[in-house]
């Protein structure tokens, strides 16, 4: 192994030696083109000082490249068989590399710390002292959506977020109301960020090369607007309204809603509107009327 970025020979080269295929159980689509990771790297926006987690490192492709930018970065990997080639790539890359290695002016290498955890059961808190931490990834595409929810809900540690994923779950994520895809994930992510796509990944970046496309979305936490049990309430209610988003709120919020009539009136929200057409502040609105909190002018 030499110090620069893993390539499609590379990565079926250590994946040979260690007679591991990917699973495609776990979502193991490796990015084997360099220029794509350093992109990725680039579109995250980190450098000297920034502390970064990885989730999903696999063999290390990514790690790399945030590495390459003088980052610190914590590296995630669930699949026991990855985790020691993780560790030798890493090793091989950082004690291969000159301070000036990659553009003229770039940064040592970062240091890299890497974990044997699976992310949707390990300890956050624990992993992620302090605050103001990033988090780049190419997530599995089957706990994409719930990984970055969860973050956003549980994890205020993390300020920012750059996420690969499935184009399909990416654009929910960042959509905005009226938008085809517009639904209760992208009203949970508005809830606390501001969330946009970043650019596509064609499939031909990847071993082994996925079927569907692949999107960046770049999330941006914004400071804590609302208190726990009022964010509960607009949980409750998107849930219950976008699990039939054709039907308009007055009869789809019925169940949930003692008086749903009454409350949307008092939220200034009209009955005849289907859910994709309400954006936050009236998910809000309509989440306080219903805690039976005064409206707001």
């Amino acid at each position: 192994m030499t110090g620069r970025l893993l390539t499609l020979p590379a990565t079926k080269e250590l994946l040979e030696r260690a007679g591991a295929a990917p699973r495609r159980s776990l979502g193991q689509n490796f990015v084997v083109d360099p220029n794509t990771v350093r992109r990725i790297a680039r579109l995250a926006g980190v450098g000297p000082g920034d502390r970064v987690v990885e989730i999903g490192a696999g063999l290390g492709s990514l790690t790399l490249a945030l590495a390459e930018t003088g980052a610190e970065v914590v590296a995630v990997e669930t699949d026991s068989r990855f985790v020691p080639l993780l560790r030798e790539v890493v090793s091989s890359f950082s004690t291969s590399c000159e301070p000036d290695f990659a553009e003229p002016g770039g940064a040592r290498p970062g240091p890299v710390r890497i974990v044997h955890a699976d992310a949707r059961r390990m300890d956050w808190s624990a992993l992620l002292p302090g605050n103001g931490w990033h988090v780049v990834a190419n997530l599995p595409y089957n706990i994409a959506t719930s990984l970055v929810l969860t973050v956003l809900d549980e994890v205020p540690a993390v300020t920012r977020l750059l996420v690969m994923c499935q184009r399909e779950a990416a654009e929910r994520l960042a959509a905005a109301p009226g938008d085809g895809v517009y639904g209760a994930v992208s009203v949970r992510v508005a809830v606390h960020a501001d969330a946009e796509l970043a650019g596509a990944v064609p499939a031909t970046v990847f071993f082994p090369q996925p079927e569907v496309e692949s999107a960046l979305v770049r999330i941006t936490r914004r400071a804590p607007s609302m208190e726990s049990h009022l964010r509960a309430e607009v949980d409750r209610l998107v849930t219950a309204a976008f699990a039939h988003r054709r039907q308009m709120l007055r009869r789809t919020l019925r169940n949930a809603l003692d008086d749903a009539d009454g409350t949307l009136a008092r939220a200034g929200v009209e009955g005849t509107d289907r859910p994709e057409r309400l954006g936050l502040a009236e998910w809000v609105r309509l989440a306080e009327a219903a805690l039976g909190k005064p409206a707001r002018g």
